[in-house]
């Protein structure tokens, strides 16, 4: 019955999936990912001091994802997205005031429980529901290739804006006037967050199935869905694989300050770096989904893996430099493809694994409280690395971490490849 009901969902409430997904992360990491170096010295913070910022989202979004989980098992989808998505545009107008670095670690973790607590696990749900059984990689694919573009369309408006409000040579600003382009994105970013969720709450339907739900009334937090899901050996390497991809994800943040300080490149193209690569996330995203649903959505989170051990491995040898352009070109491409291509089929292996639909919500939580804990370790590692040694040699060390936690992934996701086809 599940798959009856679950091939009539109409195709707008995807697109609108799509756009909550990424909108409300926009604010917390799209822009300072595209305006890394920027956002340091708007806020006059170092780089061990961004790390321990997104620490504090890390530490709230961990107790998040826990309880978030139960939470979409028992309330529908649109009324926790939207409700999260508005409070997050209001956390942005704050951001736009330039808060100090103590207001700053409150903030982030105001965003922690904003964009998990309320809104992680409903949003996986809900696409879950939307693909059916036999549509996973596909939901997922356009989830996460969609997010990608939705990245880069605001990537891209947000640099249009930033460089209006300069009327002069990027290279002749003073920091005061970047910080005045800076506060004008901000602000713009933060009204359109405002009103995908109002859209959200009025818009997005899904048609529940009979085992999306729970009907009878229940407590939050149930053991029973805990032992459930404890059960499953596919939860357990889930934990790792999204441990590794997720750390290796958040290294693509480095790609504009690379560009910018071992490239040579100014703070516009640096930028425009952060953004291209933004574009390359929708075709990924697209093609490896329907590549998965014609195969296996866990092979081809093995393949990423691969791409992500090659690369991260040249850029850990410190052969690219200035004087390799192209070589800098397909690396990031490359090690882009690789991550892209993991963090697409994460959640789409749950039906190839035979998670249950009723648990979903639980099973996203219990997986992501290990799985993202990149959030709170990725930053001051990578912070503590690029401020205590020059900008090369920084740069190699941050990579040669990434290197192996690409290794641990790659024996993570073969060993759950394994599984599933004895499944």
């Amino acid at each position: 019955m599940q798959h009856q009901d679950t091939k009539k969902q109409p195709l707008y409430v995807i697109i609108l999936l799509i756009l909550a997904a990424e909108a409300v992360f926009i604010l917390p990491f799209v822009l300072q990912r595209i305006f890394r170096t920027t956002f340091l010295e708007s806020f006059n913070i170092n780089q061990l001091e961004i790390g321990s910022i997104f620490s504090a989202y890390g530490i709230v979004a961990l107790v998040s994802y826990l309880f978030g989980g139960p939470l979409a098992d028992k309330f529908k989808p649109h009324i926790l997205m939207s409700v999260a998505l508005i409070l997050t545009a209001l956390g942005g107008f704050y951001l736009a005031t330039y808060p100090s670095l103590y207001n700053l670690h409150l903030l982030y973790g105001f965003w922690g429980f904003t964009t998990i607590f309320l809104f992680w696990a409903a949003m996986i749900k809900a696409t879950r529901i939307w693909g059916g059984s036999n549509k996973q990689g596909i939901a997922f694919g356009f989830l996460d290739g969609g997010r990608g573009l939705v990245a880069a369309l605001f990537g891209s408006v947000g640099v249009l804006i930033f460089s209006l409000f300069i009327t002069k040579d990027i290279e002749l600003t003073s920091i005061e006037e970047r910080r005045i382009a800076f506060k004008e994105v901000i602000i713009y970013t933060s009204i359109a967050v405002l009103c995908i969720g109002i859209i959200v709450f009025f818009l997005l339907r899904l048609k529940e199935t009979e085992t999306s739900v729970s009907k009878k009334p229940q407590k939050l937090l149930t053991l029973n869905n805990f032992k459930i899901v404890m059960k499953y050996k596919a939860v357990w390497l889930l934990m790792i694989i999204i441990m590794c991809a997720y750390h290796c994800y958040k290294m693509t943040n480095l790609f504009s300050q690379y560009a910018e300080q071992i490239m040579l490149y100014n703070k516009i193209e640096a930028a425009k770096v952060g953004t291209y690569l933004l574009y390359m996330r929708p075709v990924i995203g697209v093609v490896i989904g329907l590549l998965a649903d014609r195969t296996s959505a866990t092979l081809w989170i093995v393949i990423g893996f691969l791409l992500m051990t090659i690369t991260s491995l040249v850029f850990a040898l410190g052969v690219i430099d200035d004087s390799t352009t192209l070589l800098f070109i397909l690396s990031i491409g490359t090690m882009a493809l690789g991550v892209y291509s993991a963090r697409v089929l994460y959640f789409a292996t749950l039906e190839e694994t035979k998670i249950p639909l009723a648990v979903t919500g639980t099973a996203v939580g219990f997986i992501s409280v290990v799985g993202y804990t990149p959030d709170i370790f990725t930053g001051i590692i990578n912070g503590y690395f690029l401020d205590a040694y020059d900008e090369v040699i920084g740069h190699q060390i941050v990579f040669g971490i990434m290197f192996g936690f690409a290794v641990i992934g790659c024996i993570a996701s073969f060993k759950l490849y394994r599984h599933s086809i004895k499944k």
